[in-house]
């Protein structure tokens, strides 16, 4: 006699709830992570520049608004940045925390520190 193989149905919608759990938690702090990813590389960016090691903070507020613009960051503005001379060069960095609501009065708070260091 051939026995069955496969899964069963309760198997099934176990693994389909856990699994759809997982892409809405992913989809929710996704953007977040994103983000922090495109921070981070907007700083390496700004680190690298000739201009910016011997720029004035005015100058240096000026160039992250410019780049914050086209990368679309809105979750920091130049307040929120900490721009220091280093010997030859400069470091970029920066600390927040993003919170997102994920369902009824549960939320996942997240915190970041960017920087221009590797």
């Amino acid at each position: 006699m051939n026995s069955q193989r496969g899964i069963t149905i309760t198997g099934f919608l176990v693994f389909a709830v856990i699994l759809i759990g997982a892409l809405l938690l992913g989809f929710k702090i996704g953007p977040a992570y994103m983000e922090y990813y495109t921070i981070q590389k907007m700083f390496r960016a700004m680190a690298a520049e000739p201009a910016l090691k011997t720029a004035t903070r005015g100058e240096f507020n000026s160039a992250f608004n410019a780049r914050a613009g086209v990368d679309n960051v809105k979750v920091i503005s130049y307040n929120d940045v900490e721009f220091v001379k280093d010997g030859n060069g400069v470091v970029i960095s920066a600390a927040y925390s993003v919170r997102v609501p994920l369902f009824a009065n549960l939320s996942a708070c997240m915190e970041f520190q960017p920087s221009s260091e590797k």
